[in-house]
């Protein structure tokens, strides 16, 4: 369930990984002014929103803006968004990234948005190729040689975000 509404704009992540990386890039960029609630995970969105929508403040929200993991399909991710939407009777965007107009103008972003992966998918292309990219190479090969790693995006960005200053 969401807290209580706070500002007119409104960032749905799905987790507390996005949540910690949304409020850190937030605080970053120096923007006050969005509220970011963690929906939990993907089969939560819908009830989530309906919730959302139900709630004493919802009206005061003018823009909502919905970021989840692509998972194995960035279009059936964003088929997913758009479903639980239109349970909620709110507007459905056509495309990833297009701003819905409407009370509230309706965003939504798949990560990444082409084919499969998660946060930490796209995440791990923007150091792909770099000295620490090899150094986190070397270091999960060290840590257990020939493990197979279920979710290497996960691990290699995690080790990078766990060694790099900000």
């Amino acid at each position: 369930m969401p807290t209580a509404i706070k500002s007119e704009t409104v960032l749905l992540v799905e987790g507390k990984d996005h949540r910690n990386f949304f409020e850190a890039f937030r605080e970053h960029l120096m923007i006050s002014q969005i509220q970011i609630e963690d929906f939990g995970g993907v089969n939560e969105l819908s009830d989530f929103l309906s919730g959302l929508v139900k709630s004493r403040n919802f009206p005061r929200v003018r823009r909502l803006g919905i970021v989840r993991d692509a998972e194995n399909s960035a279009h059936s991710a964003f088929q997913s968004v758009c479903s639980a939407l239109d349970k909620a009777n709110l507007a459905r965007p056509n495309t990833v990234g297009a701003v819905v107009p409407g009370d509230p103008a309706v965003s939504v972003l798949v990560l990444p948005e082409d084919g499969s992966g998660m946060l930490e998918t796209v995440l791990a292309r923007s150091f792909a190729g770099t000295t620490e990219d090899a150094c986190i190479e070397r270091f999960l090969e060290c840590f257990d040689p020939g493990r197979v790693i279920l979710r290497p995006e996960k691990s290699r960005t995690t080790a990078y975000l766990a060694t790099t200053r900000n």
